[in-house]
């Protein structure tokens, strides 16, 4: 069965690993982007150098029709998608509960959840072996911050992490018997630059002396434990959770 990957959000970080990885591991990959053109036409370019096959696709998960469109271009490209990985997330700048608004909490709930449970539609309709498909595999990017809470900092982000994981263990159970398998990474304190998006572009070093194993993370040990979970080596995990955070 020909292998293909869609990647959210895979211009940069842990998405850009998954993409990278996955495409040695035989994928063919798109990866999807928000604004970000340069940074995603410069993985898929290095992809390309590497042998493998990958596109770029610029998309917006929260908006229904642009999930319907970037999937509908996979369609076109590479056939329907045997595996996903809802990685697309956002955060805002650090904040208590008692100074988050409403707008702020629609843009973090409406990217992080409702854009991880549209691609997931999407790619069950494709996948299931009740409406005609071959089966796959999808992995969600959850969050340590789902188990710790993020107080001080980002309540709303390990919030929207936590209906991941929810939506996770949902799932898994909805479609085990279809022929996919819906399981889910936690990351801790990755280098990655979403802590520059909540205004701290060292968080890591910051917080490294409270991980046990006293250092941040690299987005190439996340991408190890996503295309574990997409590959036949997991073929009897699902509704499963990989914590890669240094014990945290």
């Amino acid at each position: 069965m020909k292998k293909v990957l869609l990647v959210t959000g895979g211009s940069r970080g842990i998405g850009a690993a998954i993409a990278r990885l996955a495409a040695r591991d035989g994928y063919a990959v798109c990866i999807s982007y928000l604004r970000n053109r340069e940074a995603a036409d410069a993985v898929v370019g290095e992809i390309a150098k590497a042998g493998g096959k990958a596109i770029a696709v610029a998309a917006d998960v929260s908006a229904e029709g642009d999930v319907m469109r970037l999937f509908k271009y996979v369609d076109d490209a590479y056939g329907p998608v045997t595996a996903l990985v809802n990685n697309a997330g956002i955060l805002e700048g650090q904040s208590r509960v008692e100074h988050m608004d409403a707008a702020r909490l629609t843009r973090i709930f409406a990217t992080n959840v409702i854009g991880s449970f549209l691609c997931a539609r999407e790619a069950v309709r494709r996948m299931s072996t009740k409406n005609g498909g071959a089966g796959g595999a999808i992995v969600n990017i959850s969050s340590a911050a789902a188990r710790l809470g993020s107080p001080g900092e980002y309540v709303d982000y390990a919030a929207s992490k936590g209906a991941i994981d929810t939506l996770t263990t949902g799932l898994a159970k909805e479609v085990a018997a279809e022929g996919i398998r819906v399981n889910a990474v936690r990351p801790g304190i990755i280098y990655t630059d979403i802590h520059a998006s909540g205004g701290e572009p060292n968080r890591v070093e910051r917080l490294k002396e409270s991980v046990p194993m006293k250092r941040g993370g690299q987005a190439d040990e996340v991408a190890r434990a996503v295309v574990w979970l997409l590959s036949e080596e997991a073929s009897y995990s699902t509704g499963a959770f990989i914590d890669v955070s240094g014990g945290r």
